[in-house]
């Protein structure tokens, strides 16, 4: 293994080895407690412009396969593990995740302490990081983190949204037939705007009934409420996506015209941070965000707990109340994970119904969204 040097805006300095592509990247460090999805996490767009660190110590030994991918590239920067497993073993396994890595051009960091800096992003907050395999200077890694691009002032939409429209057809994973669920009864039509959608996300909608028509994130609200007044779709979804949701003024304001418009919308993380932000409630920056599979939510109307997905480090406000209820609830920092308008149909999550990894308490979101339409 070559090795690779990172340098963090707190002044910490590090020398590592790598195990993914050649090079040097910068972007913000967060830490995902996944004990299981790799792959799938490493593929989520949400993670464009960002270095993720796995609590899960042991990463790569059950290799990587083109179904379990979230979208068609790696956008993150790259992973950092504490230990690295080449040699995989898994009856669906292709590659290993080091050729996985390269072919991506992303970045792989291994034989680092992952619990110190778990401890750091949460003693600190949100770091800005750069890591390469080719300078080994500290000072000069802090020159060009220095000059680089933070996070929050970079919109990342046209990286990872479709150029073109397309009709998704596959639904969720048939383990028993090893292959995605194909012919499903579709009696409803609905858009989904992509912001950097999952692909599962897409499949839980499919499996729902529905018949999704993906659209790029510079859709024309006009058309889509023409569309809708026509009776040529039912409802509007807004995806999950990266970046600061601040940035993307132009989407808020197409936003707020189809909530006007009345159409049914649901929406899953970005899109439920911009319904905040098209409504008139800007949206805030978290610690260090929500990461992983295993976040206790409160589902306040009916009083039980999903362990949920999360991917965010933004939030909605508290004030939202004012024109939303507040229907579920984050137990680890008591921030608001779910609203329901009280003068429109729009409802949405900050967490991941979809998992993906992770568990399917929330999954009966996507049935309950169809059979409202």
């Amino acid at each position: 293994m070559k090795k690779i040097w990172i340098y963090i805006e707190n002044g910490l300095f590090l020398e590592a080895s790598s195990f993914g592509s050649n090079g040097t990247k910068v972007g913000e460090i967060v830490f995902n407690t996944s004990m299981s999805g790799y792959q799938e996490i490493l593929s989520d767009p949400s993670y464009a412009g960002q270095f993720i660190v796995y609590t899960m110590p042991e990463i790569g030994n059950v290799g990587c396969n083109d179904n379990d991918l979230e979208s068609d590239n790696i956008y993150s920067c790259g992973i950092i593990v504490r230990n690295y497993q080449d040699r995989y073993s898994n009856f669906r396994g292709e590659e290993s995740l080091s050729d996985f890595l390269k072919k991506h051009n992303a970045i792989g960091i291994c034989n680092v302490d992952t619990r110190m800096l778990t401890k750091t992003i949460r003693s600190s907050g949100s770091l800005m990081m750069i890591a390469s395999t080719e300078i080994s200077e500290k000072e000069e890694l802090k020159k060009l983190l220095d000059k680089a691009h933070r996070i929050e002032d970079i919109n990342f939409l046209e990286k990872v949204s479709t150029k073109n429209r397309y009709i998704h057809n596959s639904g969720t994973w048939n383990h028993a037939k090893m292959q995605y669920n194909k012919n499903i009864i579709k009696q409803k039509k609905i858009v989904a705007i992509d912001f950097g959608i999952k692909r599962n996300i897409l499949n839980e909608l499919s499996e729902a009934g529905l018949e999704v028509e993906v659209v790029p994130a510079d859709f024309k609200s006009e058309e889509l409420i023409k569309r809708y007044k026509n009776n040529e779709i039912k409802a509007v979804f807004l995806s999950n996506g990266p970046g600061d949701p601040l940035i993307l003024k132009k989407e808020a304001r197409e936003i707020n015209l189809l909530v006007e418009a009345k159409i049914p919308i649901f929406a899953i993380c970005l899109g439920h941070q911009l319904l905040s932000i098209a409504r008139g409630y800007p949206t805030y920056k978290l610690k260090f965000g929500q990461h992983g599979g295993n976040h206790p939510v409160l589902n306040t109307k009916n009083s039980t707990v999903e362990i949920t997905a999360q991917n965010h480090n933004y939030n909605v406000p508290e004030s939202i109340k004012e024109i939303a209820e507040i229907t579920h609830i984050n137990l680890f920092d008591n921030t608001i994970e779910g609203l329901k308008f009280k003068d429109f149909p729009v409802f949405s999550v900050q967490h991941h119904p979809e998992a993906s990894p992770g568990p399917h308490d929330s999954r009966y979101i996507f049935k309950k969204f169809a059979d409202s339409l």
